[in-house]
Order: C-alpha cells, then sequence, then structure tokens
C-alpha cells in the first residue's frame, strides 16, 4: 500500500499587531489634510486691491499728520526750510491753552447732545414706520431720502434763509402768529447758545434718516411669532418694544450710535458754513473748524488732529468693548 499524502502546508498566521492608539495619525492622512501654502494666502491675497488703497489713502495722511505733530512746518517749509524736529512741543502749548480745553470740552458735549438727540428721533420714527400705513410709510422714506441725499451746502443755504434774520421764516412765525415780537429782527448766530441751537437743528436734520433706515431694517428682522407671544402674554406695546424688539436689535443700535459719535465729534461744514454766515468764531470753534483755523501752520494742525483722533478713540473704546462682548455672549 502506498503512504499516505501529506498534509498541505498551511501558511503561518500573520502577526499580531496592536491597534493604532486612539487619537494619533499617520503621515499620509496629515499630509491629504495640510492646504497647500498657495491656497492658505489665496484669502489673504484677494485682500491686497482693496488694503493697497485704503493704506495709501488712510495711512499716508495719517502718518504724515503725526510727523508733521512733532516738527515746526509752517509755510516757510513748504518753500523748502528744512522741518525743525521739536518733539511735544506743540502738544505742550495746545494743552497748556485753557481755551483749546474750551474747544474740546464744546466738541465733546455738541457731539454727545446731537448724537443722543439724534438715536431718539430716529428710532422713534423707525417705530412710527412700522406702525403706520404704506402710503404714510412710503411718504416719509421720501421725504428722508430727500433730507439724506441733498448736498450738504444747498441744505446750509436753505437753513440760513429760514434762520435769516430780516426776511428769515422762523422768526415770521414766532413774531406775527405767536405774539413774540422780540424775536422780529432776531438774529440766531449773534449768541454762541442760540448757534450752537440752530447747529444742532441742522445737523440732527441730516443725520436722523440714517438712523432711521437702519433701525428700520433692523426692526423689520424681528420675528412677528415673538412679538405676538409678548401680546398674548399681555405686554403693551411699550413693553413689546423696550423689552423685546429693541434688545433684539442691540448690535444695530450699537453701531450706529458708535458711527453718529464719531461724525458729531467731526463735524465741520455745518459749523463752517454757519461761522461765514457772521457768527463770533472764537466763540463757536468746534475741533474741526479750530484745526482748520491752524491750517497755515501745519504742526499745530497736525498736533490737534492727533488729538482729536485720540478723543475718538477714547469716547468709542466704550461702545466697541460693549459690541465685542454682546458678540462673544
Amino acid at each position: 500500500m502506498s503512504a499516505p499524502p501529506a498534509p498541505a502546508a498551511t501558511a503561518p498566521p500573520p502577526p499580531r499587531t496592536s491597534p493604532p492608539a486612539t487619537g494619533s495619525t499617520s503621515a499620509a492622512p496629515l499630509r491629504r489634510r495640510r492646504r497647500p501654502l498657495r491656497s492658505r494666502l489665496v484669502p489673504y491675497l484677494l485682500l491686497v486691491p482693496a488694503l493697497v488703497p485704503l493704506g495709501v489713502g488712510l495711512g499716508y495722511p495719517l502718518v504724515r499728520q503725526f510727523v508733521f505733530s512733532f516738527q515746526e512746518y509752517g509755510l516757510a517749509q513748504q518753500f523748502g526750510r528744512p522741518a525743525e524736529w521739536v518733539g511735544l512741543d506743540n502738544y505742550v502749548t495746545l494743552l497748556s491753552d485753557p481755551y483749546v480745553w474750551g474747544v474740546i470740552a464744546r466738541s465733546i458735549a455738541f457731539c454727545l447732545v446731537n448724537a443722543a438727540l439724534t438715536m431718539a428721533l430716529g428710532i422713534a420714527l423707525a417705530v412710527l414706520m412700522t406702525k403706520v400705513g404704506r402710503g404714510a410709510r412710503i411718504t416719509l422714506q421720501v421725504g428722508m431720502l430727500l433730507a439724506w441725499g441733498t448736498p450738504v451746502l444747498a441744505t446750509m443755504t436753505v437753513w440760513q434763509w429760514l434762520f435769516d434774520s430780516q426776511y428769515g421764516v422762523v422768526n415770521w412765525v414766532l413774531a406775527e402768529p405767536l405774539g413774540m415780537e422780540g424775536q422780529r429782527g432776531h438774529s440766531w448766530l449773534i449768541e454762541p447758545l442760540s448757534f450752537y441751537a440752530v447747529a444742532t437743528v441742522i445737523v440732527v436734520w441730516m443725520s436722523v434718516p440714517f438712523v432711521v433706515f437702519t433701525v428700520y431694517a433692523g426692526l423689520l428682522q424681528v420675528p412677528e411669532e415673538c412679538m405676538e407671544a409678548a401680546q398674548l402674554d399681555g405686554a403693551s406695546s411699550w413693553q413689546r418694544l423696550w423689552g423685546l424688539a429693541l434688545p433684539m436689535i442691540k448690535p444695530v443700535l450699537f453701531v450706529v450710535a458708535l458711527l453718529q459719535v464719531i461724525w458729531d465729534l467731526r463735524v465741520f461744514t455745518q459749523i463752517h458754513v454757519l461761522q461765514r454766515a457772521g457768527a463770533p468764531t472764537r466763540e463757536t470753534h468746534l475741533l474741526g473748524t479750530y484745526i482748520y483755523s491752524l491750517s497755515k501752520e501745519f504742526s499745530m494742525a497736525g498736533a490737534m488732529a492727533t488729538i482729536m483722533l485720540v478723543i475718538t478713540l477714547v469716547l468709542t473704546t466704550a461702545y466697541i468693548r460693549r459690541m465685542l462682548r454682546e458678540e462673544e455672549a
């Protein structure tokens, strides 16, 4: 008998390997997930066309202004005389002058009053636009667009006619229908207090449309379900506005208030035109017009402009911090 066939050889089992540790990654997946350097730089390269004009248009004048503020730079330096480096002398001269502090105080007070009035009237008109019918709402929107889109100098001409001492409509209304004979021929620009009252009316009138349209757009984003639920719970219209609608658009209100503070602190055209109409210049200067009056001394004007920049940053820092906290929350 033949011998039985030998059993077939079997391959040895593969060696056991321990599974990879949790969280460990191989080199290949790392190389696949890592984006190439070119793709990471593309978003920054796309910002260059916007950043270059911004840096040239804003950065260069800001740097030159800052350098001027540490030099003795006037008309003579424009014709070739070298500018002398004087360090902090320009700042010391300005900040040691009581008149400069008066201008700063008037500017801050004017800014805060105008910003507060603009925000109050703007919010009120925005709420009104959500309550009235379509015809009244369109009429309000067209009127505010016309007030907003009219050139500043054309607007100032109209307001000067309204407040003219001899033929102004305001004096006529106060003297004739209301019987205030003391207002007949009254000059609104001679006294600083009445000057700033007229300037406040003009600045607020020109600034309110921006606040109205922005806040109105924010109010349209408030969910109707929330307002209806609050109404069913017994909340009045005033409670729904202050307790629900305005808190929901708080980021919009912060941004608008921040812009108003910046714009009202830097107001120039309205004050300058009213000064040229016959107001006492020295008693009615704000920061913008005072810097313009220093235009022959570039170094002093640069120092004053830098001081105004610092004041703007101080006034807006609280708003910016609060906005950042609201976004993080």
